[in-house]
């Protein structure tokens, strides 16, 4: 048994600066750590990201289509000549008439129920839906900038933590180790010590993960291709001060109108309606005017004539899609009175869970001062053989449990009111 002990105390002697190798990232150069405010971060997001650049192209392409629909009709020129040159053999012709035949006509298609200015306008409000669109992708990458920004934030509040428990626990167990082997202490009580500072490192190392996947996010949201590593700068003192100062049904009522996605549902019915009206106007046919001259090739010479040409809506009055375009109006409705239930069912949502979250962030205590004070005295104590390492490995655990659950409770409460901004629509609670 006692082999087995020595040979496990070996092996954990051995891992543990094996497990600190791997562990810990190494240090970046001063050049590397980019101190980075919310500010400068949806600055630099409006600017750069790549899916917004696309979306205003978007909008670019709407804007186009709906100066193409405005457009006036081309006319048509049409000429007929002949080519042999053959002189004119008809007494009607006078003599000395040079040329043979030659034809030019000219048509220009009229609008007689304003067909371009109804396309104009339905193109119109479709650059008004792609608007609301990219409004709406801003909002989503918005609220997950700022989720991120947040949580990367606390999560390196949290490697604080540990970083300061594996320091100290490393030289304890670095002091421990060497009475070990000068005799005065018992095996068990090294490898207790040993295994509680392998789990912290098991720890740090899952949160490091986490810190690193959230630096990638951030690199996509602002578009920034370098390896530097972002350091939120946060006031805690502002994410304190957030309150729930509106009730409810004042932030519904707020969601209805400012909520972007609602807001292009409701213009895509507007849209389909303008869309009727068009579909309508196209069952009046378009009038064809034109003019005509004929040199030679007529009863007379030089015969110069106006034309005017119209279909004649006997059989097509455009009756398909203009049942389809009221069918369309009657879904987009649908869709209208949907996301409206969908927005005030998220603002309640959000709102109870930002309640809840304040309200457990203001009932805990969140003065960690007795703590840090107390973590000193339980080393020299232990040093001094005052307590177990039962009882020294129980504090660190509390001190350790304390500090992660308060800033995880810091930011479950902020990405609370994000949540709650986001389903709002528009940043009525801000923590910068």
């Amino acid at each position: 048994m006692l082999r087995f002990l020595l040979l496990l105390a070996g092996l954990l002697a051995t891992a543990v600066p094996l497990i600190n190798a791997q562990t810990a990232p190494a240090a970046p150069a001063a050049a590397d750590t980019v101190r980075l405010t919310l500010a400068e971060a949806e600055q630099r997001f409006a600017q750069n990201n790549l899916l917004v650049i696309a979306q205003q192209y978007n909008v670019t392409i709407a804007q186009a289509q709906a100066l193409q629909a405005r457009l006036i009709d081309n006319p048509t020129v049409y000429l007929e000549q002949d080519l042999i040159g053959r002189k004119v053999m008809r007494r009607e012709v006078p003599a000395g008439t040079q040329g043979s035949e030659m034809i030019i006509s000219f048509q220009q298609l009229v609008s007689l129920a304003g067909r371009r200015k109804a396309a104009g306008r339905v193109a119109g409000q479709g650059t008004v839906v792609q608007q609301l669109n990219l409004a709406d992708l801003l909002r989503n990458l918005r609220y997950q900038l700022r989720t991120t920004y947040f949580d990367l934030f606390f999560k390196q509040q949290t490697l604080r933590v540990y970083d300061t428990e594996i320091t100290s626990l490393t030289r304890t167990v670095g002091l421990y180790q060497t009475q070990f082997d000068k005799g005065n202490i018992a095996l068990k009580e090294v490898i207790r010590l040993k295994a509680f500072l392998f789990s912290l490192q098991s720890e740090r190392q899952a949160i490091l993960d986490d810190v690193a996947a959230e630096q990638a996010d951030l690199h996509v949201l602002l578009r920034d291709a370098s390896g530097a590593r972002y350091r939120p700068a946060v006031n805690l003192a502002l994410t304190r001060s957030l309150r729930l100062n509106y009730t409810e049904q004042q932030l519904a009522d707020t969601a209805l109108v400012a909520r972007t996605d609602l807001r292009a549902r409701q213009a895509a019915l507007e849209q389909q309606n303008l869309n009727l009206k068009y579909q309508q106007k196209l069952a009046t046919p378009d009038l064809a005017v034109g003019y005509t001259y004929d040199r030679a090739g007529s009863y007379i010479n030089n015969y110069n004539a106006l034309t005017l040409g119209i279909a004649v809506p006997l059989f097509n009055r455009n009756q398909g899609n203009i049942q389809t375009a009221r069918a369309q109006i009657a879904g987009s409705r649908a869709l209208v009175d949907q996301q409206q239930l969908i927005v005030r069912g998220e603002v309640r949502q959000a709102y109870d869970h930002a309640a809840r979250s304040d309200a457990l962030f203001q009932s805990a205590d969140r003065d960690t001062t007795p703590f840090a004070r107390l973590m000193v005295g339980i080393e020299q104590s232990y040093a001094k053989r005052l307590l177990s390492v039962v009882e020294y490995l129980d504090f660190f655990e509390s001190y350790k449990n304390n500090l992660v659950q308060l800033n995880t409770l810091r930011a479950n409460r902020v990405r609370a009111f994000e949540q709650l901004n986001f389903a709002v629509g528009k940043p009525v609670f801000r923590a910068e």
